[in-house]
């Protein structure tokens, strides 16, 4: 049996609502695609859809989605005109009571996830990737070993694109006082102009 599960798993599945290559969607009320223009010059990767994401099937429409929301238009990025989508595509979660909390996904799940981020990359051809905190960050680098400590000091290109590391925006809502949650958003502020910065000299 495991043996027919593993092969099921291997294939690439026609469509991502399909997908089998984890157990995540087994617990996921859907999957969550990412969301934007046909050619975007900047793609913004997450970690994976939340609890009302998962619901409405829709990236960043959470608390999180306010907070990107806010720091978006600070940065002076027009929302409408970026890609939205996250590394893992499934919401992983545990129950807590009535409540579904957030999990981190396992590097299993977020390598089994890649080859969606990697058609997403094909097909919008962004200029600029916006990695929003450490498991988009590994999923955009294939590295398990990356760190938020070591790429958010300054923008570096990998695979002829030019990458951003910024904090997830639920990282600074959940920062412990008033002051690191707004040096946390500042960090993604400052990186979204970085992102503008750089898609404009590409252009």
């Amino acid at each position: 049996m495991d043996k027919v599960r593993s092969h099921e798993q291997s294939k690439l599945p026609a469509t991502l609502e399909q997908c089998r290559r984890c157990d995540l969607w087994e617990h996921a009320t859907q999957a969550v695609p990412g969301v934007g223009p046909a050619r975007a010059r900047i793609m913004l990767v997450g970690e994976q859809p939340g609890d009302q994401e998962d619901v409405e099937g829709l990236p960043f429409v959470g608390p999180a989605g306010a907070l990107l929301d806010k720091a978006l238009a600070e940065a002076g990025v027009n929302r409408a005109g970026v890609y939205l989508t996250n590394a893992v595509k499934h919401f992983k979660w545990e129950p807590r009571g009535k409540r579904r909390l957030h999990k981190t996904p396992a590097q299993k799940e977020i390598a089994a996830c890649h080859l969606w981020l990697e058609e997403e990359l094909a097909r919008i051809q962004p200029e600029v990737v916006v990695a929003l905190g450490g498991t988009a960050l590994k999923s955009v680098l294939q590295d398990s070993g990356a760190t938020m400590k070591s790429f958010m000091d300054a923008p570096f290109q990998h695979e002829g694109r030019w990458v951003v590391a910024v904090y997830h925006p639920s990282f600074a809502l959940r920062a412990r006082d008033e002051a690191s949650r707004r040096r946390a958003y500042q960090v993604i502020v400052d990186g979204l102009r970085q992102a503008l910065r750089l898609a404009d000299k590409v252009r």
